[in-house]
């Protein structure tokens, strides 16, 4: 009987074939592709760590101690916000908002649209620009006094409790002013690199070119010393005590004594420098170096002339934008813009603290820059 029914002609059987045929070729056409599971994740994970440590062994100055690999970019467990800071002081900020102090505990004053500043030397004041006008204010963002020049910037203050100096760069050059905003006058006409003054009462003021250092003895009115260089300075300062002066470029870190006399230089031909800072009683060295698409945090403990060893601190992709010390000298602060986060490392390396969304907190579309860690008390 089956073989009976199986003979049987359906009525447009072939019709019936052609037409289910064509509505499966159509649902199978207009299918959602699915992808096949990919190992890509895996083998992209192994790629970066190999590249992290073949970057962190690029030519360190001096010994090295490597530590973990950290990620890739910015520090997992950051905290949202900077609650407080690891030290004593207040911090110095610049910001697409203006300037900003930050205390201790954390909280925040704009002192107004200004684009860069400096501490007075007890940190009761603070030195700022905008673009045709310095400014000397209070911690408050009160003005004590204005003085209209033409493209203004660089200010740094120096002096005792009841005498005070502040140098600027201005279109005409270096300029010198007194505390309380008299006796402008032009120091060096021309003038267009960076100035740094010594800490204390003699009005010692250095100043960096793309040529050369000089050292002026602004009260006396001659060169104490001057040093020929090649390249354009990234920073200058002095230690706290006045006993060393730090100069850094692109791709050389130098530190100079006395009249001149170099007890520790890095460079020619060194990695890129991104920046280097003095700690406050000169004798460490902090510095970023740059390689590979990544930063290394290095540490001299100790200058020595031909003994200076340095030892890593951290290291991530990108770049760490500044460094700056703590007043007492025991911490560290490293601006990482590709992570949107401030580094604070223990100067000892058993600690590091880390702040995500930076840029928001100081209402900023570009990076903020650390203008200075002053003052801890």
């Amino acid at each position: 009987m089956r073989d009976e029914l199986e003979r049987v002609a359906i009525p447009d059987e072939e019709g019936a074939r052609a037409r289910g045929w064509n509505v499966v070729h159509e649902a199978f056409t207009e299918r959602e592709p699915v992808p096949r599971p990919s190992h890509w994740p895996r083998v992209a994970a192994v790629t970066l760590a190999l590249a992290a440590l073949g970057a962190a062994a690029f030519s360190s100055p001096g010994q090295a101690v490597l530590d973990e690999i950290r990620e890739v970019v910015g520090v997992e467990r950051a905290q949202p916000a900077l609650f407080s800071l690891p030290a004593d002081g207040r911090l110095l900020v610049a910001s697409d908002a203006g300037l900003w102090v930050v205390q201790k505990d954390g909280s925040k004053r704009l002192l107004g649209e200004y684009r860069e500043g400096s501490w007075s030397p007890f940190g009761r004041f603070v030195v700022a620009v905008r673009t045709n006008e310095l400014v000397a204010l209070d911690r408050d963002g009160k003005i004590r006094w204005t003085l209209a020049r033409p493209g203004v910037r660089s200010p740094r203050w120096t002096g005792t409790e009841t005498d005070t100096r502040i140098a600027y760069v201005d279109r005409t050059g270096l300029r010198v002013v007194a505390g309380d905003g008299t006796g402008d006058r032009l120091l060096v006409p021309g003038f267009r690199g960076l100035v740094a003054w010594k800490p204390g009462d003699e009005y010692v003021l250095a100043a960096a070119t793309e040529r050369e250092i000089r050292v002026l003895d602004i009260a006396g009115g001659r060169t104490l010393w001057r040093r020929a260089r090649a390249g354009v300075p990234r920073s200058i300062a002095w230690s706290n005590d006045g006993r060393r002066l730090l100069v850094a470029g692109s791709r050389s870190v130098s530190v100079f004594e006395g009249r001149g006399v170099m007890p520790y230089e890095l460079g020619p031909g060194a990695a890129p420098i991104r920046s280097a800072a003095l700690a406050p009683g000169g004798r460490s060295l902090v510095f970023a170096q740059e390689a590979g698409g990544r930063t290394q945090l290095w540490l001299v403990p100790r200058i020595r002339p031909d003994a200076s060893a340095a030892r890593r601190l951290f290291g991530g992709a990108g770049s760490f934008d500044q460094v700056a010390w703590s007043p007492e000298g025991d911490w560290v602060v490293a601006t990482w813009s590709e992570a949107d986060q401030w580094l604070f490392v223990r100067a000892g390396g058993a600690g590091i603290r880390a702040v995500s969304n930076v840029s928001e907190q100081f209402r900023s579309r570009t990076f903020p820059r650390v203008e200075g860690w002053c003052c801890a008390r």
